[in-house]
């Protein structure tokens, strides 16, 4: 019997908890106003409040959302029963982490530190207090992605043997304060998505070849990569990103290309096109046995759905619904190293050509 592709049947969303847990957040950036709070309330999960040392940046962000702004981080750590949220730049998910009541259960926004040395400290910390953790490698979780991975499981493309990330479009960069002097940016902040949702479909590369480089036109410290994830002699994996491509919307594109031995996928990652309004996501899939492209009708889209699925594993984690917990801080730490590695390898002296042949 021809099995035929049905791409309604493509799991798209994850299951919700029976009982969440209330959340308290760590931080009042835009992140959590775009993302997470409205993310958070489409899921059901109660929120409980947040804390942010500009405690009128807090107290106007509760106030939108109708939760508790928490005069300090102890009041906010003491909150019983929650899932704490670090909405936190990087090199402050440490000092949070130490804050929080031994055996509890925390998301970690990412990137997990500023670095793989900071990485490896949150892991320490993690195990020392007990805190069960899991890194906001969103991504993973939206209806596109998961759709994506169901068809790759289900056989669709066959064995996955190439994966292109091409990225050429004009990201507001300005909308992000506190990215202003950091000297990883692009890889570290951005592309660490991709990087990471990789990892989760290839594995681990046998290595990186990368190049990272700001704009003559503004001072954010990277905002082009160019990188290849070395996966041995059959799975080619590259990645072309250019954010300053601000030329109009016309040959701007956002997008992977995932080619199997029987088939192939077209992934449009719509939010980051006139980012934060965004357009809608597209998967399509040229299936196995297939003539011709098929359009898989998305249910959501990565902001805030992927939001809503990522919290629900914790959640479900939390309560023994879910055996597995996805990007767990142990396995983002495996992104972490893929990170750094880009970096030194951005670092080092490229190949030199062949010097010629003395005379």
């Amino acid at each position: 019997m021809v099995m035929r592709f049905d791409p309604t049947a493509l799991q798209q969303s994850w299951p919700l908890p029976e009982k969440p847990r209330p959340i308290v957040t760590f931080g009042a950036g835009s992140i959590v106003g775009d993302a997470h709070y409205p993310a958070y309330r489409k899921g059901g999960f109660p929120i409980a409040g947040l804390f942010d040392p500009d405690l009128d940046k807090a107290r106007k962000l509760a106030d939108q959302w109708d939760v508790t702004a928490y005069a300090s981080l102890a009041e906010a750590a003491a909150v019983e029963d929650a899932i704490f949220d670090l909405a936190t730049p990087p090199s402050r998910h440490a000092d949070v982490l130490r804050a929080l009541p031994r055996g509890s259960f925390a998301l970690i926004q990412k990137p997990m530190g500023s670095d793989l040395g900071e990485a490896s400290e949150i892991v320490e910390i993690c195990r020392e207090r007990n805190i069960t953790a899991a890194v906001n490698f969103q991504l993973r979780f939206a209806p596109m992605m998961l759709a994506l991975k169901d068809a790759i499981a289900q056989g669709w493309l066959g064995d996955v043997i190439d994966f292109d990330a091409w990225l050429a479009l004009d990201t507001p960069w300005s909308l992000w304060p506190f990215l202003a002097g950091l000297p990883r940016v692009e890889i570290a902040m951005h592309s660490i998505h991709y990087i990471d949702l990789i990892r989760q479909i290839l594995g681990n590369p046998l290595g990186v070849h990368a190049k990272t480089l700001g704009h003559p036109n503004h001072k954010v410290a990277q905002t082009r990569t160019s990188a290849i994830l070395d996966y041995g002699d059959t799975v080619r994996c590259a990645l072309s990103i250019n954010h300053d491509h601000k030329f109009g919307r016309k040959f701007q594109a956002c997008e992977f290309r995932i080619c199997g031995t029987e088939g192939a996928a077209y992934v449009k990652l719509g939010v980051n096109l006139d980012y934060p309004r965004g357009e809608p996501d597209v998967l399509m899939i040229y299936p196995k046995g297939g003539s011709d492209w098929i359009d898989v009708p998305l249910k959501g889209a990565w902001f805030p759905d992927a939001f809503v699925g990522r919290m629900a594993n914790l959640q479900r984690f939390a309560s023994g619904e879910d055996e597995t917990l996805v990007s767990s801080v142990e396995d983002g730490w495996q992104t972490m190293a893929l990170v750094e590695a880009a970096y030194e390898s951005s670092a080092m002296p490229a190949t030199p050509l062949a010097k010629l042949a003395e005379a």
